[in-house]
């Protein structure tokens, strides 16, 4: 299958261990009731696992039912690859030598790739394969990622669409003054240095 990415100016590749496992399932349900989200955004979603892809089909009814009962999505709305002999998994470097198949083989992480319109990578993540990943959070990096990418800013810690950003610290007061007219608040700090610089989310 070719996945078409024109009409996307982002993209995200989240990779899973198995198919009709409980925590993938999860991600999966969540992923797709968040699918709205990320298109608002530009993003085109796509899953991989190293099953078939007759797995794959039955595997996404098990998630579309889970899915319906918190939600009235009732389709899978991203495609899953099915990567049965691990080309993809090795190139991008996405096996977990920790986790193996019944036969010894080992499964793909929980690895989560952010990629931007120039087709350049903007962010990998790896969660271990009993740790869930966080969408919401991912959402967030994205929302940061595009703002940044715009932007001559940066965001703090736990920023969220809205709250102020950071002025680069290689930015000069002059130059910060020009472009950011809302405004310039520096923080105070014990050293004396004027490093911690905020302004309103342009």
């Amino acid at each position: 299958m070719v996945v078409n990415l024109t009409h996307f100016r982002w993209g995200i590749l989240f990779s899973h261990p198995r198919d009709y496992t409980p925590v993938c399932t999860t991600e999966l349900g969540r992923a797709a009731r968040l699918s709205t989200e990320f298109s608002k955004r530009n993003v085109k979603m796509i899953a991989l696992s190293v099953d078939f892809l007759e797995d794959h089909h039955g595997w996404a009814k098990d998630i579309v039912a889970y899915n319906c009962e918190e939600s009235a999505c009732c389709s899978l709305p991203f495609p899953i690859i099915a990567d049965s002999k691990r080309e993809l998994a090795v190139a991008l470097g996405m096996l977990d030598p920790d986790e193996k198949d019944k036969d010894g083989m080992p499964l793909t992480a929980r690895c989560v790739f952010i990629i931007g319109p120039d087709k350049k990578l903007k962010l990998s993540l790896l969660y271990p394969a009993t740790t869930g990943r966080n969408f919401d959070e991912i959402l967030r990096v994205v929302d940061s990622l595009q703002l940044t990418a715009g932007k001559r800013v940066a965001t703090p810690a736990d920023w969220k669409p809205g709250n102020c950003v950071m002025v680069p610290p290689s930015m000069s007061e002059e130059e910060a003054a020009s472009l950011f007219p809302a405004g310039v608040y520096t923080k105070d700090l014990p050293s004396g240095k004027k490093y911690l610089r905020y302004t309103p989310q342009p």
